[in-house]
């Protein structure tokens, strides 16, 4: 079992900046990604950005492409989302995601993952 914590998230103003934390816990030896996805109300959860947890190869969804940065500290098995010029689109409750079995380079899938945090809502004013 993995257990997986977000925080960081909050209100910000259009243009400003937050990062997301996600710790996890638990049997996170085999781990194969992380990703990032999000959903705002009256929508499905989309993908944001995911990272392979050896390589550090790293997917971005084209919408935040530039603006959001995913990183990863093995040692503290802690993921990041550092998210820049934030925009009221942006708004969502925001969750990250465990993979543990290699099913190929998906990871903009969310039935790919096998844990998933409670998440962390964002909210952009205008």
């Amino acid at each position: 079992q993995v257990q997986l914590v977000e925080s960081g998230g909050g209100l910000v103003q259009a243009g400003g900046s937050l990062r997301l934390s996600c710790a996890a816990s638990g049997r996170t030896f085999s781990r194969v990604a992380m990703a990032w996805f999000r959903q705002a109300p009256g929508k499905e959860r989309e993908f944001v950005a995911a990272i392979t947890w050896t390589s550090g190869n790293t997917y971005y969804a084209d919408s935040v492409k530039g603006r959001f940065t995913i990183s990863r500290d093995n040692a503290k098995n802690t993921m990041y989302l550092q998210m820049n010029s934030l925009k009221p689109e942006d708004t969502a409750v925001y969750y990250c995601a465990d993979q543990t079995l290699n099913r190929g380079s998906y990871y903009s899938v969310p039935n790919v993952y096998d844990y998933w945090g409670q998440g962390t809502q964002v909210t952009v004013s205008s």
